[in-house]
């Protein structure tokens, strides 16, 4: 079964639309002011506390300081996502698991990190990550992951996730912009039921 990671939460209201569906993962963008789907530690720990059980919360993070994933840990994320080159001694120092991402033009240096502990995982997205932009899908397979959680992301939306997942078989697809409200401000509910349908259709055809 294909896992998914709604990302790019800014509210509780948006906690709620993804409290509807049947989702895995909630992504929250923080200490990264650079962005605007940045969330204040207090509005973070909100969205945190208003998923229902069994949506697990990641902080999705840039390059971030000890303090930074400790905070995260406060707040009540169970994961977090780094983006960036960070040290091997601050994720193995982790107290969360950690979800490493990697942009297409990095993958050469991925088989480095099979070898860190606190790692669970590793999500890959297009060369401009956070652009909304696709990548070839089927650089993909046949990656050396170490059998750690393989995550697609990159200008994911309801009309292409099922080619998506028919081309990389990923183990789980993280959508941000593909299910944010046409002005960019908060979760649309309608674009959120359709990437979830797309997902369990192309799945349910898998089985046939």
């Amino acid at each position: 079964m294909t896992k998914i990671k709604i990302c790019g939460l800014m509210s509780r209201s948006d906690a709620e639309l993804v409290n509807e569906f049947d989702v895995d993962y909630a992504g929250v963008v923080m200490f990264f002011q650079k962005s605007h789907r940045n969330t204040d530690p207090d509005t973070a720990g909100r969205i945190v506390r208003a998923l229902r059980e069994g949506i697990i919360p990641v902080a999705v993070t840039v390059r971030p300081t000890y303090d930074e994933i400790s905070e995260a840990a406060r707040l009540g994320f169970r994961y977090i996502q780094i983006h960036g080159d960070v040290s091997r001694e601050l994720i193995e120092s982790s107290p969360l698991l950690v979800i490493k991402a990697f942009n297409v033009d990095d993958l050469p240096g991925l088989r480095a990190y099979n070898t860190y502990d606190n790692i669970m995982g590793y999500v890959f997205d297009a060369a401009e990550p956070g652009s909304g932009k696709t990548f070839d899908w089927d650089m993909l397979r046949g990656l050396d992951t170490g059998d750690r959680m393989v995550m697609l992301a990159g200008g994911l939306n309801a009309g292409n996730v099922a080619e998506a997942v028919k081309h990389a078989a990923p183990d789980a697809v993280d959508v941000s912009s593909g299910t944010e409200n046409e002005n960019r401000t908060g979760k649309s509910r309608q674009k959120i039921a359709a990437f979830v349908s797309a997902v369990r259709g192309a799945e349910a055809r898998k089985k046939h």
